[in-house]
């Protein structure tokens, strides 16, 4: 039997047409979007974190082109992950030229992170840093010069950012379950690395005072100075006390090994116990109110104690989105659905400024041995 339409009249016909066929134009968009890639640059592989991306195995991010002259590092990672040689370029303007990638990630020196900025920023590509931001606060003070004259997004990539217990102890202590903030301790860092095993590349600048900044001090130190500025609203200490020792001189002959800052502000106080000496690898931070206390004893694992004759519950953190467990899964919503990072957020720069400046005050009281006000900067 033949179809045929009523009479009616043309652009009524075309109307009805139009409307269906929308719904399958609505989903080819929604295809399309899906499949979309961030097409990403990794400068470096001299920094064992960056098995992080090279292992991630989702399609939303294809590795386009990767920096660097290390032979070791490349013939190492291209027989473990069978990278063809043309993902291989020598410097930053090779790789802009040759594929242009819409974000670049930095697994280098910490020192380099500058250079990383001055190259890209001007050109408008996003970029990602490991933590932490810089190796002192000058350098960190020309990273976000730069990332705001060219309104470039920069982020800084710290693993306690992608834990749920982060996000879920700030949601604790701003509901006042433990009663006003007291006091916060962080415990970060491991047995060291050499112990771990830590490749030869990484160790090369991880255990030079320049190329890295200092040793567990600047390593491990971040990651409290970061998540306690973020608790904070980004309230800045009003001094900052450190030592930093080495506990083992013949491994780590030019750095701190064992390193504890204290940050004074108007009504808490931050210890933050960063370390190379540890008898095993932790990042646990607690949390004290004057009623109770929040134990994060790693990402997925929590205490809570609301009153003491109550006693200490097991906690189990809410889930967290899949741009918050995942840096790179960030780094692609902010280039390709418009994302706006969090003012203050744990990536963002205006969190890793004050990051940098208690790191650098910290060296300067561990050198004079004396606390340092916020103002010495």
């Amino acid at each position: 039997m033949k179809t045929s339409f009523p009479n009616y009249p043309p652009l009524l016909l075309f109307f009805f047409i139009t409307l269906l066929m929308f719904p399958s134009s609505v989903i080819s968009q929604k295809e399309n979007i899906s499949k979309k890639q961030l097409r990403l640059g990794v400068i470096g592989l001299v920094h064992d974190h960056v098995s992080w991306i090279l292992n991630r195995g989702k399609e939303d991010v294809s590795i386009v082109g990767i920096v660097e002259t290390n032979k070791t590092a490349i013939a190492k990672y291209q027989k473990r992950y069978k990278l063809h040689d043309s993902l291989f370029f020598e410097t930053y303007e090779a790789l802009y030229s040759k594929v242009n990638p819409d974000a670049v990630s930095a697994f280098n020196e910490t020192k380099e992170h500058l250079e990383v900025v001055r190259f890209f920023a001007p050109k408008g590509i996003p970029i990602m840093v490991e933590k932490p931001m810089a190796t002192s606060y000058n350098e960190a003070l020309e990273m976000a010069r730069l990332s705001e004259k060219y309104e470039v997004p920069l982020l800084i990539n710290y693993e306690t950012s992608w834990y749920e217990s982060t996000y879920e102890a700030k949601k604790i202590m701003t509901q006042n379950m433990v009663g006003n903030l007291t006091k916060m301790v962080f415990n970060t860092g491991h047995p060291g690395p050499v112990e771990i095993g830590c490749s030869p590349e990484f160790l090369s600048w991880l255990t030079d005072p320049v190329l890295n900044g200092g040793g567990a001090l600047t390593d491990f130190g971040c990651y409290g100075a970061n998540i306690a500025t973020w608790m904070l609203e980004g309230e800045t200490p009003l001094h900052v006390s450190c030592i930093a020792k080495q506990s083992k001189p013949k491994l780590y002959p030019k750095v701190d090994d064992d390193t504890t800052i204290v940050l004074e502000y108007e009504k808490i106080q931050v210890i933050i116990q960063a370390s190379w000496n540890w008898s095993h690898n932790r990042k646990d931070m607690q949390i004290y109110g004057s009623q109770g206390y929040i134990n994060c004893i790693n990402g997925n694992e929590m205490e809570l104690m609301t009153r003491e004759k109550e006693g200490v519950k097991t906690h189990q953190p809410a889930p967290i989105s899949d741009y918050q467990k995942d840096p790179f899964r960030l780094l692609y919503e902010i280039v390709h659905e418009n994302r706006i990072m969090e003012p203050n957020g744990l990536y963002s720069v205006e969190n890793n400024l004050i990051v940098s400046k208690i790191l650098t005050l910290a060296t300067l009281a561990a050198e004079k041995k004396q606390s340092i006000p916020w103002g010495a900067l």
